[in-house]
């Protein structure tokens, strides 16, 4: 009779131990670790840097190299032959006795008064329609979603609706003005003359606002509410609240905001643009479009390009000055 172990007396197989689980050998790594804590950030930042270096980086590069020659219509071809004029570009455009400089320093004083009207009504209208929407009530999705549509419709087919509605003829705006509310003795022509401006900055305001508001509405949801009932409870009521505890509050997101908005706005080129097409009228004779018009007009690209570095120096040191006196006060109130 054959002896058989039972099942539990079987002889066991080698366990693995601390011992042997040590001994295990690891799989090194492609890369060393330190290579690749240390360059897996630049090396996911690389394409966005090419996309930077081929988008704006060169193509600026190249317009700063073209304002100190005399590029006009006769160098389009080989651009490269062109004469060196050194800074001869640059003293006519600031040379504001002279026709090309007086036109110049008018476009800027125009770019400076749309700005800050086109900058504040955004960042007013914003901030209200924020704080307005900021409590629970019926119907506050639906709002908040018709407040986004002017920044969510593409630039060319909201302001094409607005030069429609701005005709003369059979727009919609004289339309209701005059013919439906009589506001008006007669029709206005919104796209020429002193109107112009106003028109401008109305486009301007109705499709960037939306941006301010969706900022201001996001800042919001990090005041704590507690902050709120205990100012209730203290007695005060809602404009107090909102000058004691939101502005205060907002502050921070605000100052990047504007800066944001400032910086887009004296920029913008697409809405007078599409607005007014290539020859903007003089009362709303913007910078870019100026630019626009001494550059690809006119085909003098050197004079074009000296008062894009101009304007371009410009921002620098007025996002400069910005940055450096909010800082300022911020540490000042810490």
């Amino acid at each position: 009779m054959t002896d058989t172990l039972p099942e539990a007396q079987a002889t066991p197989g080698p366990v693995a131990g601390p011992g042997l689980v040590g001994k295990k050998k690891r799989r090194k790594p492609i890369l060393p670790d330190r290579v690749r804590r240390v360059g897996l950030p630049y090396l996911l930042l690389l394409p966005a840097l090419l996309f930077e270096l081929l988008i704006h980086m060169i193509p600026m590069v190249v317009g700063i190299f073209m304002a100190f020659k005399e590029l006009t219509q006769f160098y389009i071809r080989n651009w490269g032959q062109a004469p060196w004029a050194g800074l001869d570009n640059f003293k006519l455009a600031v040379d504001f006795d002279k026709p090309v400089g007086e036109a110049l320093l008018h476009s800027f004083w125009v770019t400076c008064a749309f700005c800050v009207l086109a900058v504040a009504f955004c960042w007013l209208i914003g901030v209200a329609a924020a704080i307005f929407l900021q409590d629970n009530f019926k119907g506050r999705g639906f709002l908040r979603a018709l407040f986004l549509t002017p920044y969510a419709l593409p630039i060319y087919a909201a302001v094409i609706t607005w030069n429609f509605m701005l005709q003369h003829d059979n727009g919609m705006v004289n339309h209701v003005l005059h013919d439906q509310l009589h506001l008006t003795d007669e029709r206005s022509f919104w796209l020429i003359g002193n109107n112009s401006f106003i028109s401008l900055v109305v486009v301007a305001v109705w499709k960037t606002w939306p941006f301010a508001f969706l900022i201001v509405m996001a800042a919001l949801q990090n005041i704590p509410k507690d902050l709120y009932e205990a100012a209730a409870l203290d007695g005060a009521g809602t404009w107090q609240q909102i000058r004691k505890i939101t502005l205060p509050s907002l502050r921070p997101v605000n100052q990047v905001l504007v800066l944001v908005l400032f910086l887009w706005t004296f920029n913008d080129f697409n809405t007078p643009y599409l607005l007014f097409g290539d020859s903007a009228p003089k009362n709303a004779d913007l910078i870019s479009i100026h630019i626009y018009q001494s550059s690809f007009v006119t085909w003098n690209f050197g004079t074009g390009s000296a008062m894009s570095v101009l304007l371009l120096l410009f921002l620098l040191v007025v996002t400069g000055l910005y940055l450096f006196f909010t800082s300022r006060k911020k540490g000042s109130d810490v």
